[in-house]
């Protein structure tokens, strides 16, 4: 069983090296670690590639330029496929997401297609976030199932692990979004398929080092690409 946890980078520095070694600790056999990083500027692909010379299981994708989250996991899954992995996780890199929830992730996706690192399957574990943003995001969720159909309480998480037969069943090449909506669509895509999904409670902690990357123009995708989604699922494109 070949395992992958799949991490995009951004100006990252701050976080990755500890990262990677918390990661490292965990008892989970098997286990690569990937980053793909567009390109920081602040010297985060340096760190990971000095990382490398003493560990066997750390790999890097270097992009020419910040091209954005969805496309970065797109990368990652198809590296994931191409070199036989079984089951791939995804992760922010910001300690936002617990390295040790990969844990439980694991664990579950044994009895799933799909598992979903979730902040409200039992009720609201968000920590140090403002309360504009917690609205918004458990709104979205609220938005995101009306629309869709899906009842996936934390939609737009990001902390997932899938199993390598749903990511060679997904068309990734037509996956288009990133952000909140990237999330949505891969979930979509799946469960549209007929896979079936779990929701292990996770609690998020904002991140404490480095910037954050949301922007209007990542929360604006996510609101029409839901109704894109449905669209396309009506007339049949997936």
């Amino acid at each position: 069983m070949k395992r992958l946890v799949i991490i995009p980078t951004y100006n990252e520095k701050a976080n990755i090296e500890k990262l990677i070694i918390d990661i490292q600790s965990l008892s989970i056999e098997n286990l690569d670690v990937l980053i793909i990083d567009d390109n920081s500027p602040d010297g985060t692909s340096d760190i990971v590639k000095n990382i490398q010379k003493e560990n066997d299981n750390v790999f890097i994708i270097e992009r020419e330029g910040k091209l954005g989250l969805g496309t970065a996991y797109i990368r990652g899954f198809k590296y994931a496929l191409e070199n036989n992995y079984d089951q791939i996780a995804q992760m922010d890199a910001d300690y936002s997401h617990d390295p040790k929830d990969l844990i439980k992730l694991f664990k579950a996706i044994a009895k799933y297609d799909w598992v979903i690192g979730s902040r409200y399957k039992s009720g609201i574990n968000v920590v140090n976030w403002p309360l504009s943003r917690l609205i918004l995001s458990y709104g979205a969720n609220i938005y995101s199932r009306i629309i869709t159909g899906m009842q996936i309480q934390d939609g737009t998480a990001g902390f997932k692990c899938w199993n390598r037969k749903v990511l060679a069943k997904i068309k990734l090449d037509d996956v288009k979004s990133q952000g909140y909506s990237f999330q949505i669509e891969m979930n979509f895509r799946a469960w549209k398929s007929g896979f079936k999904f779990f929701e292990v409670p996770i609690v998020f902690t904002d991140r404490t080092l480095g910037e954050s990357k949301m922007s209007k123009k990542i929360v604006h995708e996510a609101i029409f690409m839901v109704w894109k989604l449905k669209y396309w699922s009506i007339i049949k494109k997936i």
